[in-house]
């Protein structure tokens, strides 16, 4: 996982917002060995400082059940910020239940993906999104 958001300002990131560490893993050694930088938080307001702090992400993928703030709420925060108003963010969610998908668009997701992930769909999805 690399947390350190300034080192490669020059390379476009995902950012990885969930409060499990071994889903951030998992998804970190995918992504890097299909080209891609990512940077984690282990909460949403961490990341959403690291929003603010960086000028290189690229993509957001965002766990909808996190404690303290969801991603529902962070969504609405960061659409909020105006500069992140059309910065593509996939909601991820392990309720892959009816109307969730609606939800989490209606939320201000870009896309929107359910656990356990379709690595493939995924990288079809950050494709389109970027």
């Amino acid at each position: 996982m690399n947390n350190s958001f300034e080192i490669m300002e020059d390379k476009k990131s995902v950012l990885i917002i969930d409060d499990d560490s071994r889903n951030i893993f998992a998804l970190s050694l995918y992504l890097k060995a299909r080209g891609f930088q990512s940077i984690s938080a282990l909460s949403a307001k961490e990341g959403i400082e690291i929003l603010n702090k960086s000028h290189n992400i690229a993509v957001v993928f965002m766990d909808m059940m996190m404690p303290e703030m969801d991603g529902y709420e962070a969504i609405g925060k960061i659409r909020e910020i105006p500069r992140f108003s059309s910065l593509p963010i996939i909601a991820v969610t392990a309720q892959a239940m009816t109307g969730d998908k609606e939800k989490c668009l209606d939320a201000g997701a870009s896309g929107y993906i359910s656990k356990p992930i379709n690595m493939d769909k995924l990288i079809a999805m950050i494709n389109g999104l970027i």
